[in-house]
């Protein structure tokens, strides 16, 4: 399908100035621009779990903000975007609404999309996470969950974000998670596969709160090698699609429990990387995804899939119209029609973040 054809809302992107704000790739984007340092070096002295997970990290050395998503979204009808959060260093209980208000503050609808939610970084586990929230809340109305820096994997070349392979079920983090049903935000769980079955406790003990399970819980390797031993064997890589379109299934039995399609160009899937300045086209990336995205419409149905081009980090395998194209064409041939189409890449996500029509 033309991406022209539908009406889009982008449920996942990230803007970030790593030379003028506090991420955690704020240092190595610095020290790049002030010492004349070849990026190709400079890829190569990168550990092995940062280059599979970035694929080109062209991307995390300089600023991503709204005119540079709209000119690569050019072609896809997008009207409108949400803000996931993504690294923010803030000092104190509450620094890291400095995000919130610092998007909120971003050139948004003037010549680009506009921007229709935000998803602040926060840790139900972490002292003073109410008033975090509260925080969050008062930076910008836009605000409509949290998500929380919890993807571990245990392969020790495979890049994680938590040294805590239990961190969602812990004592103080399920403690802190109540915070959310009383104020009716979303949790946005990016996880890796493996770490499934924790969503779905997590689900099962808050029923109330509605999870949106990022990147589809990114397997890692599904698509080829990575790491030490992920996914280096056809057998393997059976195994990993195997175990995970049975923790879905189970997942999806959660009604409040929403998939997000997005993240499915995420180099640590075990994409090959393309050389700078080449993608990954869309029939080829649909012969890759197709498994995934028909599994989850199969499991979630049409009114729980949610579409995110999760731009920049996935320009490094290929491009928004192209990920819409893919997507789209997975679920045409799986059956979707357009009221399914029109539902994973708008309404649902019109009604998951509470995005009013454009007046």
């Amino acid at each position: 399908m033309n991406p022209g054809d539908l009406r889009v809302i982008d449920a996942h992107i990230h803007q970030w100035d790593p030379l003028g704000t506090p991420r955690g790739f704020s240092t190595t984007a610095r020290l790049l621009k002030y010492v004349p340092l070849p990026l190709s070096l400079a890829v190569r002295l990168a550990s092995v779990r940062d280059r599979e997970f970035v694929g080109d990290p062209t991307a995390y050395l300089n600023p991503y903000l709204p005119a540079d998503y709209r000119a690569d979204a050019a072609g896809v009808p997008v009207e409108g975007v949400v803000h996931i959060e993504v690294e923010w260093h803030g000092k104190g209980v509450t620094g890291k609404a400095e995000e919130t208000r610092w998007v909120a503050g971003l050139p948004f609808g003037i010549d680009t999309p506009p921007l229709s939610g935000i998803v602040g970084s926060a840790d139900p586990a972490a002292p003073g996470f109410a008033d975090l929230l509260d925080a969050h809340q008062s930076a910008s109305p836009l605000l409509r969950g949290i998500r929380t820096m919890v993807a571990h994997h245990p392969d020790p070349d495979v890049r994680v974000y938590t040294h805590d392979p239990s961190a969602l079920t812990s004592r103080a983090f399920l403690h802190g998670f109540g915070e959310l049903a009383k104020r009716d935000l979303v949790f946005e769980a990016w996880v890796y596969s493996h770490q499934l079955p924790q969503v779905n406790a997590l689900a099962a003990r808050y029923p109330e709160v509605t999870i949106v399970l990022n990147h589809l819980a990114t397997p890692a390797g599904v698509f080829g090698g990575v790491g030490r031993e992920t996914g280096h064997t056809p057998e393997r890589r059976r195994e990993l699609l195997q175990r995970w379109c049975d923790d879905i299934a189970e997942l999806a039995a959660h009604p409040k429990v929403v998939a997000k399609v997005s993240g499915l160009a995420m180099p640590i899937l075990g994409h090959p990387v393309p050389r700078r300045g080449h993608t990954t086209t869309a029939p080829v990336l649909v012969d890759r995804i197709r498994p995934l995205v028909t599994h989850a419409l199969d499991c979630f149905g049409p009114d729980r899939l949610i579409w995110g081009s999760n731009f920049p980090v996935d320009k490094a395998i290929t491009t928004i119209p192209d990920s819409v194209a893919a997507v789209s064409t997975a679920l045409t041939e799986h059956g979707g029609d357009g009221d399914v189409l029109a539902k994973a890449f708008h309404d649902n996500a019109a009604r998951v973040y509470r995005i009013e029509p454009p007046s």
